[in-house]
C-alpha cells in the first residue's frame, strides 16, 4: 500500500507562510512553488492552512501522477515497480518535477528491467542526490529494498 503522503508530510515538511526554498522559489505549504525563481516574499502575503495544503498537494500529486503515466519512458518503469518502489519515483517527480525526473534516462531503464539496485546507485550518482544527501539516500534505500525501512519510526 502506497505511502507516498506521509512520506512527502516528512521530507517536504509544511509551512503555512510562504518562504524561499533552497533553490531559491517561492514556496509554501509542503513545498509547494507558487513563484518564479528569486521573486520577493513580499508578493505573497497569505498562509495555507494545513487542512487547505493537504488537499492541494495530493490534487498536485494525483496530477504529476497522471503525466508521469502518460510518458511511455516513466509508465514502463512504474509498471515494473512494487508501491514503495513506484512511491519513489513519486516523490522525486514530486520535488523536482516530472520533466526532472524524466531526465534519469539511464537509472529509470535500470528500473524498467527490474535493476532496482542499479537504479539506486544512479540515483546517489546525480545532482538531485548532491542537492539533497538525506532525502536521495532514503529514496534510493527504498528503491534497492522495495520496503520503507529508510522511513521506520517516521511514517
Amino acid at each position: 500500500m502506497s505511502k507516498i503522503v506521509q512520506i512527502l508530510a516528512f521530507e517536504e515538511g509544511y509551512k503555512e507562510k510562504p518562504y524561499i526554498d533552497t533553490e531559491g522559489y517561492p514556496s509554501v505549504a509542503s513545498g509547494i512553488v507558487i513563484g518564479p525563481k528569486n521573486a520577493p516574499l513580499a508578493h505573497y502575503q497569505f498562509t495555507v492552512p494545513h487542512s487547505v495544503g493537504d488537499v492541494w498537494m495530493q490534487k498536485l500529486l494525483d496530477d504529476k501522477i497522471s503525466d508521469m503515466n502518460a510518458r511511455p519512458s516513466l509508465a514502463v518503469a512504474l509498471r515494473q515497480c512494487d508501491p514503495a518502489r513506484a512511491d519513489v519515483l513519486y516523490c522525486m517527480a514530486y520535488q523536482m518535477g516530472v520533466d526532472g525526473l524524466s531526465a534519469f534516462k539511464n537509472t529509470l531503464v535500470l528500473i524498467s528491467n527490474g535493476n532496482f539496485e542499479a537504479a539506486a546507485d544512479g540515483m546517489l550518482a546525480s545532482l538531485w542526490a548532491r542537492q539533497t544527501p538525506a532525502r536521495a539516500k532514503r529514496l534510493a534505500q527504498v528503491m534497492r529494498s522495495g520496503v520503507y525501512d529508510a522511513y521506520q519510526g517516521v511514517i
